[in-house]
């Protein structure tokens, strides 16, 4: 991917993927072409197939995030000694703050940001993206292309207007013959 965005067709797979009542289209139209966004196809676009030890059927990380996790575990992989989960009214663990994290957990979270799990909100980690930058630091196998798969659908069903991945859904349209009109950043 040569890294150009073309903001129209981002915006028009958005559009075209949003609909309320079914959760899990993982293809949509743009400009009459159909992009699929399958966690298969996108592992091949991306060349990152999902490692898979012998004998499992998921990536480590999807059998770890099937598990009761354990908020105490994953601050003491995630935190710097002596800080952990903030608890929320009913006392269950609810965030834990960026400035708490570990150096490689930061660096992580930075990364994963704008990357793999796009989001404008940085200040602290919910149990979600714990247990995400537990895998991380872990080092756990991944299916990069369900995740990516995952927060795609993710941001369409939600009252946002962000738009995540522009380089990959424009290379993803551009790989599948859509021709645009407009201007490319």
């Amino acid at each position: 991917m040569d890294g150009h965005i073309d903001v129209a067709l981002v915006k028009e797979f958005y559009l075209n993927l949003y609909d309320l009542e079914d959760k899990s289209p993982k293809q949509v139209r743009v400009k009459g072409k159909l992009i699929k966004f399958y966690a298969t196809s996108l592992n091949a676009f991306l060349e990152t197939p999902p490692l898979i030890q012998p004998g499992d059927q998921y990536p480590s990380y999807s059998i770890f995030c099937r598990m009761r996790t354990d908020p105490q575990e994953l601050a003491s992989k995630l935190c710097i000694p002596g800080h952990e989960f903030v608890l929320n009214a009913e006392g269950a663990p609810w965030e834990l703050l960026r400035m708490d994290l570990t150096t490689l957990a930061q660096t992580w979270s930075v990364l994963s940001y704008s990357n793999l799990a796009t989001t404008s909100h940085t200040f602290d980690l919910n149990m979600d993206r714990a247990r995400l930058f537990h895998g991380l630091v872990m080092k756990m196998d991944m299916d990069v292309g369900f995740l990516i798969s995952h927060q795609i659908l993710q941001m369409a069903q939600s009252n946002s207007s962000r738009l995540g991945f522009p380089t990959l859904i424009t290379a993803l349209c551009v790989a599948q013959g859509v021709i645009s009109d407009s201007l490319t950043f």
